[in-house]
């Protein structure tokens, strides 16, 4: 049955802050035959009212708290945007209410809490629960996935990325959050936003073995390391290494691109958050090129991805367990940075490599989605 046969799912959204509004909201607007906002709340009536004003929606709507709102027969499913210690306690709320889930990430405040969402899961076996990780979701690296699994760069053997960017409170940004200033959840921003980091290098060089961390305090404005510098064994036998730095002066301009070398090519993966490039080299001296633009960095497909799995019982690539993965990636970077020791990874039960998304029913990495995709060829001989 198509997608547009079938009435749009009764979303609440439970949280309406910086991520709703910059991040979930663009994308939902653009699905109306697959969600429909039936109800709304948020801890700062300010915030609530500020998100029916630039939503257009209808402030009765507004629920008085997040009991009120899963107290409601007109809610299919939730969106839990909430800050990050929270949100279990908000998911189990909702999963025990009946609700479909679709949960910001991480999994946990710690390695104990995601052995607690990966229970919550599967307690709750006949209801939609994922997590939100939009990198699975991104054009760029969705197509860098397809051009690795065709061995357009034959044998990965190494992977390395460094990441820089100054972190310093800033109004209006995520930076600006106060429980982001002190966070009550460990690792901080490497748990925050590395999760995503550590999603990309799943996604694209598959699962981790090992492990090998350490860590370095030089940012006075977060409570929480700064620096993570992270050698990794990958269980396909490639090895890599992720540096994150995230401190409080200016920086020059950063490359931050993620290479990848395989037996017969490289992959470079470099951008912004508005124009991101794949670039495959080969022997032959040349280098292919594919730029990206006007995608919202996989907030659709993952809104998408969570409707089938609603609407047709279509498997989610945002699972729990995948969730759980990325996260217990950096908890065990950080136990390794105590113990001054390389560290064994364990499989996360119902994880395994990231499956590759794909528009549901489609043949190509891209029908029906937005984004301008050009490509091009050059010559690097010297």
């Amino acid at each position: 049955m198509a997608a547009s046969a079938i009435p749009p799912i009764r979303l609440g959204l439970i949280g309406t802050g910086l991520a709703v509004e910059k991040l979930h909201w663009p994308a939902l607007r653009t699905l109306a035959d697959r969600f429909a906002v039936t109800a709304f709340t948020d801890s700062s009536a300010e915030q609530s009212t500020r998100f029916a004003r630039y939503s257009g929606t209808d402030p009765a709507l507004a629920a008085a708290d997040r009991a009120a709102l899963l107290a409601r027969g007109d809610v299919d499913a939730v969106l839990i945007s909430v800050p990050i210690p929270h949100l279990y306690e908000v998911a189990r709320d909702a999963l025990a209410a009946g609700k479909d889930v679709l949960c910001e990430k991480p999994a946990g405040v710690d390695a104990e809490q995601a052995e607690a969402f990966l229970a919550l899961a599967a307690g709750h076996p006949d209801r939609t629960f994922v997590m939100g990780e939009n990198y699975f979701y991104r054009d760029d690296l969705r197509y860098a996935r397809a051009l690795l699994d065709s061995g357009a760069i034959g044998r990965p053997h190494l992977m390395a990325w460094r990441h820089a960017g100054r972190v310093v409170p800033r109004e209006g940004g995520f930076t600006g959050t106060p429980w982001r200033h002190r966070p009550q959840y460990r690792g901080g921003v490497h748990l925050d936003f590395g999760v995503h980091h550590i999603a990309q290098i799943r996604l694209l060089c598959g699962d981790i073995a090992r492990v090998h961390g350490a860590v370095q305090t030089a940012n006075s404005t977060i409570d929480a390391p700064s620096d993570l510098a992270l050698n990794l064994v990958f269980t396909g036998g490639a090895i890599g290494n992720y540096t994150a730095s995230y401190p409080e002066i200016p920086l020059p301009p950063e490359p931050n691109d993620m290479r990848l070398y395989g037996t017969e090519g490289v992959l470079v993966l470099a951008g912004s958050e508005s124009e991101r490039s794949v670039t495959r080299s080969g022997s032959d001296a040349t280098a292919h090129t594919t730029v990206f633009r006007g995608s919202d960095n996989g907030y659709r497909a993952e809104l998408v991805d969570f409707a089938d799995a609603v609407q047709f019982g279509a498997r989610p690539v945002g699972s729990v367990a995948q969730s759980v993965a990325n996260a217990m990636v950096v908890q065990r970077a950080l136990d390794s940075a105590e113990r001054a020791a390389a560290l064994a990874l364990d499989p996360v039960p119902g994880a395994g490599p990231v499956p590759l998304w794909r528009p549901r029913g489609a043949t190509g990495l891209f029908d029906g989605l937005p984004g301008q995709r050009i490509s091009s060829t050059a010559s690097f001989a010297a």
